[in-house]
């Protein structure tokens, strides 16, 4: 008889046994995988960005989904608090561009160590198993049945995680046992996600990598749904890269609408300006194709799309190109459109959007409105953030509150 058994050793996992190990709690942790964190080891391309400098109400301004329900849990422990936690488990961090938060090191498994470390020294007893249902009493969870064994506590914490990068775990099985506890899941979908284009000069370019871009997403009704700046990659279905794994956390509903994308491949410059320097270079290399006038303007990949698209021979010369073909470049520079076919498959999503109705789950203790002694943690949960370490962040707060919860309600018990 354990007081709380933690099932998943994700990140939200493994930060609700610590919280509840470190509240004198008896706690297991049942963890399928035979190391703790796997899809921790592949995040921040493999450096773990573990949260982001920023304020709770700034975590919650970067989570679309049901950001306001993650008011306490944030604010309890925001990524201040985070930050302090990790250095005191022996991680000294730093921090880059954009306010993400990485180890000094570069290096993930020094997080999962940390994690391991506070775990024995909580006095946490992991085991390698697979839950395949919970156990429930009288309206009550009072256990976990494993392929390996039955385990019995007073509270069940369920942090196993969404159903992205299932190699890493992430299965999507904690939504049957969330289900089977009588709580109702939105169907999950991939959030964060890199985005298949219907247009085939995107594969042309696979590979090429823009920085400094500006993007602007439109729904099938033309209204602006994003709009920021930053780093995108073609690829050979279509876009990746920072910029538009944020943009797909905007576009939820590709049955039924329709998204396009606009790049701005000269933010910096208005209209009016990058025109000016248009009828100059052309001016200045009249005698030369126009192609190599495009090599002064864009990456080499970028060249046949861009003479393409504007109806301009790359071997006009540049003397010859007409006002109308110069304001059609103008116009494809300062806005490249790309219709979104839909996204990638679940399996390459950094999250899962979807999972556990909020509603039916107390913001404060992450504990279920339908089945006393079972809580919530982690991408389980119908939240999902932005890029930047405001996922990792959430799973860290929401896990804390849960083993908090649990190991204060078995004291009382």
């Amino acid at each position: 008889m354990y007081d709380v058994i933690v099932i998943g050793g994700g990140a939200a996992g493994c930060m609700a046994a610590l919280a509840a190990g470190e509240r004198g709690a008896s706690v297991l942790l049942l963890e399928r995988n035979p190391k703790l964190g796997r899809k921790l080891y592949i995040t921040g391309k493999g450096r773990c960005n573990l949260t982001n400098d920023c304020t709770a109400p700034e975590v919650l301004a970067q989570t679309p989904r049901n950001g306001r329900f993650l008011t306490s849990a944030v604010t309890r422990f925001p990524p201040e608090a985070v930050k302090a936690y990790f250095t005191t488990l022996g991680v000294p961090l730093k921090t880059e561009r954009g306010g993400r938060v990485f180890p000094r090191s570069d290096r993930a498994a020094d997080v999962i160590d940390a994690l391991l470390r506070g775990l024995r020294r909580a006095g946490v007893e992991i085991i390698q198993d697979r839950v395949l249902s919970l156990r429930l009493e009288e309206g009550r969870a009072v256990g976990a049945v494993g392929e390996r064994g039955s385990y019995s506590c007073k509270a069940v914490i369920l942090a196993s995680g969404g159903a992205s990068y299932p190699l890493t775990g992430s299965t999507g099985d904690g939504y049957a046992l969330a289900a089977a506890a009588g709580h109702t899941v939105q169907p999950p979908r991939p959030s964060l996600v890199p985005l298949e284009a219907v247009e085939p000069f995107c594969a042309q370019m696979q590979g090429l990598s823009l920085r400094n871009v500006a993007v602007k997403v439109r729904n099938g009704r033309g209204k602006v749904i994003f709009g920021e700046q930053g780093e995108l990659l073609f690829t050979h279905f279509g876009l990746s890269g920072p910029l538009i794994l944020s943009a797909s956390a905007h576009m939820r509903e590709f049955a039924e609408d329709s998204y396009q994308i606009a790049i701005d491949l000269k933010p910096a410059l208005d209209e009016q300006t990058l025109d000016r320097r248009l009828v100059r270079e052309l001016a200045e290399q009249s005698a030369r194709h126009f192609g190599h006038v495009l090599e002064r303007l864009a990456p080499r990949l970028l060249i046949p799309v861009l003479a393409e698209l504007s109806g301009i021979p790359l071997d006009l010369r540049a003397g010859e190109v007409s006002k109308v073909q110069r304001r059609r470049l103008l116009t494809v520079l300062k806005g490249l459109e790309i219709h979104i076919a839909g996204p990638r498959p679940l399996e390459e999503a950094i999250v899962t959007a979807g999972g556990v109705t909020v509603s039916e789950v107390n913001p404060s203790t992450m504990a279920s409105k339908k089945t006393a002694g079972l809580y919530f943690a982690g991408e389980l949960l119908d939240v999902d953030a932005y890029t930047g370490g405001f996922n990792l962040q959430i799973a860290w707060s929401t896990g804390r509150a849960a083993g908090l919860a649990a190991a204060a309600a078995c004291s009382a018990q």
